[in-house]
């Protein structure tokens, strides 16, 4: 059963829910509202109420100077809706945007003085003849509508990989560029993807940045989805990693974080002669199995006091918020806790009120359609504030999940499902099936040998083309590998004997 809650008060006990897999509040895909939710934040009860709905895939949330809270939709549309009463106002809708699969219109940011400086900054994709560009323009709000675009500066995209997050710090614009799904051009200092840019409101390249002539201020990203300067004047930001290791990084002008040499830390001998030569910067955090970090932001309020001084960090593939607690000099992250997991589906993006009440949005009908086909109700705006109905003391308690005991449909689920789709049927024109696949069907040495390999480039497969890159899973354990390939070779129709650890030992050195 289906609910559509526009405007009505979704009572949230917060007491610091920290799910474990399989735990208690997933609910059936999309994610019907049709019941009060229980999790835990330490000390304080919350409430979570939902403001807008029917949404298309919002992509950024920020809080406006109207006190709205301005929204980019990925198929071309910037509105802003009222968090008192869910009215929405279309500003402007782009005619130009390439749409498809994660590009589309993306990034946003305001600038913090608009009556002096009326602007409001997008970032989107677009179709220059046969290719995709990514491309920065500045907008002029005027009488309630966004005029005047001014492309400020363009670089290559992909259908993924294009990062877009904006902000603001000391009156530059800040740019954080994807590598468009092409591994060299983090490392590429001349090229503007995979970095982060610093720039003058105009476009041009501010004289005090690191490098003369360069709008460069850090390199040797893959796709940065969530950027914030703290109040302490510290920019951090979250990035999905390939197969393992997405990362929360504080960045550092000049500084070089690593990819694709070096994902998360760096621990083998490869990457420590990069970091070595290179003095490439450990993240703050890393996630292995991933969760698809997307949007980021610093809590700075005491209205919710057990947030203070954190990062608030959504995810997609881990449908959660995460707390992530700074010390006092906020360069290191000492706690972490998530709430909000399996409840609201796939989240991404945040942003906090002056007054300090938190705003999440969902992106349950982007592309990923892992859990099954969302309703149109199913993109939403959800406020969390403090709530004088419930008075909860507890604490939310960290869980240690040893992947050793992790079964085949959890490994799966895990690494396999967010693209294959948990029933291994793919998603038609994107991800290929896993059921019923050729490769599955040659042996387990082929099957084994991709796995630890990875792919790129195009595949067809019957009549449908395929072109998605497939990471490398050679840093999992063989008997991890093992379950994975039991798992998907127990999908077919055909009859398979197991294979073990000591299989895919043999496959890595053949």
């Amino acid at each position: 059963m289906k609910f559509l809650f526009l405007n009505i008060f979704l009572l949230i006990t917060i007491y610091g829910y920290f799910s474990s897999p399989g735990g208690s509040g997933k609910t059936d895909p999309p994610f019907a509202l049709s019941r009060i939710h229980n999790f835990v934040a330490q000390g304080k009860g919350l409430e979570a109420t939902v403001i807008a709905s029917n949404l298309e895939i919002p992509w950024e949330i920020l809080w406006g100077p109207d006190n709205n809270i301005w929204i980019t939709e990925q198929k071309g549309i910037v509105s802003r809706v009222d968090p008192k009463t869910g009215t929405k106002k279309v500003l402007l809708k782009l005619n130009d945007v390439w749409f498809y699969r994660t590009a589309g219109l993306l990034g946003m940011t305001i600038h913090p003085d608009m009556n002096n400086f009326p602007y409001v900054f997008l970032n989107y994709t677009f179709m220059k003849g046969e290719k995709p560009y990514s491309k920065l323009v500045r907008y002029t709000w005027k009488l309630d509508t966004l005029v005047d675009p001014k492309v400020l500066m363009e670089a290559s995209a992909n259908n993924g990989h294009s990062g877009s997050r904006l902000a603001f710090f000391r009156g530059k614009l800040f740019w954080a560029t994807g590598d468009a799904n092409n591994n060299t051009y983090a490392q590429d200092f001349n090229s503007p993807n995979g970095k982060i840019l610093r720039l003058n409101i105009d476009g041009t390249i501010p004289a005090d940045n690191p490098v003369k002539g360069s709008a460069v201020w850090a390199m040797g990203f893959r796709n940065i989805q969530g950027m914030v300067f703290a109040t302490n004047g510290k920019l951090y930001t979250s990035e999905h990693g390939d197969a393992s290791d997405d990362e929360v990084n504080l960045i550092e002008k000049t500084r070089n974080y690593g990819w694709p040499v070096v994902q998360g830390f760096a621990v083998d001998p490869k990457e420590l002669e990069y970091q070595s030569a290179k003095s490439t910067h450990d993240p703050m955090k890393a996630w292995t199995p991933t969760i698809a970090p997307a949007g980021l932001d610093y809590y700075f309020s005491n209205r919710i006091p057990q947030w203070k001084n954190s990062l608030l960090l959504v995810s997609l593939k881990g449908k959660s918020l995460r707390s992530l607690k700074l010390n006092k000099d906020g360069s290191e992250i000492i706690d972490e806790k998530t709430f909000l997991e399996n409840q609201f589906g796939r989240i991404r993006d945040i942003c906090i009120s002056p007054a300090g009440d938190v705003y999440v949005s969902t992106s349950n009908r982007d592309w990923n359609r892992s859990m099954g086909d969302p309703l149109p109700e199913d993109d939403r705006i959800i406020q969390i504030s403090p709530s004088e109905r419930v008075n909860v003391f507890s604490s939310a308690k960290t869980q240690n999940i040893s992947f050793d005991l992790i079964s085949s449909s959890a490994l799966y689920s895990q690494y396999c499902a967010s693209c294959h789709q948990q029933n291994g049927l793919g998603l038609a024109g994107v991800f290929p099936p896993l059921k019923g696949s050729s490769l599955v069907k040659q042996g387990e040495l082929p099957f084994i040998k991709k796995i630890l390999s990875g792919s790129t480039g195009q595949v067809k497969i019957g009549s449908v083309t395929y072109d998605t890159q497939m990471p490398s899973f050679a840093f999992l354990k063989d008997d991890e590998i093992a379950g994975i390939v039991n798992y998907v070779r127990n999908m077919q129709d055909e009859k398979y004997s197991p294979v073990n650890a000591e299989s895919i030992a043999k496959a890595r050195t053949n």
